[in-house]
């Protein structure tokens, strides 16, 4: 799925005057479809009908003049959306919404204007559904995600806001025809990739089915009106056994006491495409075109139903599914089963209550339609909560619009499955999503200290993937950090904006407390002994010196020094600078001794290294230092301390051009953990050469982290490469050893960086 484009003007409009007469018709054309809108309003107030009825006439004024591709005033169009709001029995603050929601982007209205005239919560709704043209992007991407997030956090914010928006881009997609051919392409596609997926999310279950059989009308011109006609056939030739399974039907529930109300229900053409296309079938192969729903009182006959059903036919094994007991993602609930109709026709039927309809059909439009009906048995106050309240968690952690994107689009197609805690709480997570996606849906104190976890009583790797009815146990510790790794494997957005927010936190710190150690070495080298404290005494000081360095806050310096962004004895220099202009000046005998020993390898101001670094710390990959080798410290720019051996090639390389960037580094004596080694071992090739290698690497208790063939030699002999993990060069000296005493083995080394590397 692309980048998003937020476009609300796919209606092209002209800003030409009509003649007299074509505008006294267009105005007349206006008032009709104005008061074939007010019929569907009779739900609301009298006040509120006029607030809506001001609305319209502010709406009318804007769009004067401006007319639609079929030549019709552009204000019918803000009417069919406000109509399509009516249905779901949205309140007033939406249908005037609605009604202004082009005027803030076309009509040169603002929004002060629109806070004026019709109150700030109303002008919010039209602010949150228009794109950003105004603002300034570098490409047209990133237009395009960042007014996709205005819109969506405007929507997470206040339901409303999508509502409107599908309502808009449905009426768009009827009217698509109108609009030059060369744009059907896009806009279809933006609709089938963002909006009908969102429908989905938020149960909008009509809206979506539309949206997709109106985008595959325009993608696929050719083949949905094939397809059309041969649904149109086959629905001729199987109207009479439709009609018989259906009076069948009303008999046996009849029989059985049974007051229901049956509808039937047809697959969508885009439907029956996708499941053609992906199981590769021909229409004839396709079954389950037809189906009944079936409406009852109460939920208890929704079970009976199903009992009668599967008397009256033989079931489909595995097509059952109870989505009463267990609803969907959305909030829909149901009961569905497929079964072999008359001439061995599967037929399926999907068993509800009204309540269980209104919200399969309206989604999060329930809320208002229930409101209007039954106002004392309301259902939740919004159904797709959860999602609406996830994609503000994301946008807390993310910044980046185009990041932003990548990690909601993951949550849009959640083709859910069901598990279980150990206290037997259900938890719905999208397919695919792995325990560590569990954790964080829990909580993101969980996710961040998860370290293992258990699996129906079993122990498994934390990148599993969830399955229907697992029991999921997460094993947490107090002081255990999000692993980098799991990026690799996460399925949720949330998961993946709070593994990504924590590294990035870990990250600055830990940069900025090398920066302040970088800081402080160079300072001893301008004998400054005692780093300035962060108290009043020094904050004209330290304010001159962010001036200077452009820095907004002093972390920010510190991180900056320690990812390699600026220099630190420039920044010392010029605090130096400023010290002495306070009347602090350099301790000669500091400077004497700082400057005597500046060419020695270990200075009190080094840097010591024990394996504890994470992001702030870097280890070359060129030349794989480990405790005992000679070692130097580059500043890269942006990429913190990068550690090459004395003798890399590549730091050679770098301290000839960048000497001001190379550090002092030295080991500390007691490294926490293994560190990486790269060798080369050249084996006679036979039968489990590699496992006897594997073996001699095992007995020197050295990790094998990766490997690598070479092409086997002219001697019949194979080169491999390997990536071991080693405690230091004592311990990489025992396993070369090793391995040289081992028969396959001709020669194992250390690999040697070339200078061209």
């Amino acid at each position: 799925m692309g980048t998003p484009t937020n476009i609300n003007n796919t209606h092209q409009k002209s800003a030409q005057t009509p003649p007299a007469a074509a505008h006294a018709a267009a105005v007349n054309a206006a008032a009709a479809s104005f008061a074939g809108l007010t019929s569907k309003l009779d739900y609301l107030s009298p006040e509120d009908l006029e607030k809506v009825r001001q609305a319209y006439r502010f709406a009318d004024e804007a769009h004067l003049g401006q007319l639609r591709n079929n030549g019709e005033p552009y204000i019918t169009h803000p009417i069919a959306v406000a109509a399509q709001c009516a249905e779901w029995k949205i309140d007033a603050q939406a249908l005037m919404a609605a009604l202004l929601h082009d005027a803030l982007e076309d009509c040169g209205v603002t929004k002060a204007e629109l806070i004026e005239r019709f109150g700030s919560p109303v002008a919010e709704l039209v602010d949150g559904l228009t794109k950003l043209d105004k603002l300034q992007f570098n490409t047209r991407e990133e237009n395009q995600a960042e007014s996709f997030r205005k819109m969506l956090l405007a929507m997470a914010r206040d339901v409303r806001v999508i509502l409107i928006k599908l309502a808009d881009r449905s009426h768009n997609m009827r009217t698509l025809g109108d609009v030059p051919r060369s744009k059907w392409g896009r806009i279809a596609s933006e609709t089938i990739d963002i909006y009908a997926p969102i429908a989905h999310r938020l149960g909008l279950n009509q809206t979506y089915r539309e949206l997709q059989d109106l985008s595959f009308r325009y993608l696929r011109p050719w083949r949905y009106a094939i397809l059309s006609k041969a649904v149109a056939k086959a629905r001729s030739r199987r109207r009479d056994l439709i009609q018989k399974v259906q009076k069948e039907m009303e008999a046996a529930l009849a029989a059985a006491g049974l007051s229901a109300r049956i509808a039937g229900r047809e697959k969508t053409l885009y439907s029956i495409y996708k499941k053609m296309d992906s199981k590769h079938l021909s229409f004839a192969q396709v079954t389950d075109i037809y189906g009944f729903r079936v409406i009852l009182p109460r939920v208890i006959d929704c079970y009976t139903t199903l009992g009668v059903l599967h008397q009256l036919y033989k079931p489909l094994p595995g097509k059952f599914k109870d989505h009463i007991a267990i609803a969907k993602l959305n909030g829909y609930q149901s009961l569905h089963t497929t079964l072999v109709g008359p001439s061995n026709v599967n037929v399926e039927f999907q068993m509800r209550t009204d309540a269980m309809h209104v919200v399969a059909e309206s989604g999060v439009a329930a809320h208002w339609l229930y409101k209007v009906n039954n106002p004392d048995d309301a259902p939740s106050d919004r159904l797709g909560t959860k999602w609406l309240q996830s994609l503000l968690d994301i946008q807390d952690e993310t910044r980046d619009a185009g990041e932003f994107w990548d990690h909601v689009k993951v949550d849009l197609f959640p083709d859910a499955v069901y598990v279980f805690t150990p206290k037997g709480q259900i938890m719905a997570m999208p397919r695919g999503a792995t325990i560590v996606d569990f954790a964080y849906a829990i909580h993101s104190n969980v996710g961040d200290r998860t370290v293992s976890a258990r699996i129906n009583d079993e122990q498994v790797p934390l990148r599993t993937e969830l399955k229907n009815g697992d029991v999921v146990e997460v094993v947490t510790e107090s002081l255990a950090t999000p692993n980098p790794a799991w990026l690799g494997f996460v399925r949720t957005g949330r998961a993946r904006s709070k593994i990504r927010h924590h590294l990035k936190t870990m990250a600055h710190t830990e940069s900025e407390e090398l920066g302040e150690k970088l800081l402080a070495q160079a300072l001893r080298a301008e004998g400054i002994d005692r780093f300035p404290d962060d108290d009043s005494t020094y904050d004209p000081i330290w304010d001159k010196l962010l001036r200077f360095t452009g820095s907004r806050t002093r972390q920010e310096l510190l991180t900056d020094i320690g990812l390699g962004k600026r220099i630190a004895h420039i920044v010392a220099k010029r605090l130096v600078l400023l010290l002495a202009d306070s009347g602090q000046r350099p301790d000669a005998l500091l400077l004497t001794r700082e400057r005597f020993t500046a060419h020695e390898s270990a200075t009190q101001g080094s840097i010591t290294l024990d394996g504890s670094e994470n992001a702030s710390v870097q280890f070359a990959k060129c030349c794989r230092a480990i405790p005992g080798d000679a070692i130097v410290g580059y500043l890269g720019r942006g990429e913190g301390l990068v550690v090459h051996t004395h003798e890399c090639p590549v730091a050679k390389k770098l301290q000839h051009k960048d000497s001001e960037r190379f550090i002092t580094v030295e080991w500390s004596d007691e490294p926490v953990r293994a560190f990486e080694a790269g060798i080369i071992v050249t084996a006679k090739n036979g039968k489990g050469v590699l496992a006897k290698v594997a073996a001699a690497l095992a007995s020197a208790e050295a990790d094998i982290v990766h490997i690598d063939m070479g092409h086997d030699g002219a001697q019949g002999d194979v080169e491999f490469r390997f990536v071991i993990g080693v405690r230091d060069t004592n311990h990489l000296a025992v396993a070369l050893r090793n391995l040289n005493r081992t028969a396959p083995v001709m020669r194992a080394d250390r690999r040697k960086v070339s200078a061209a590397a």
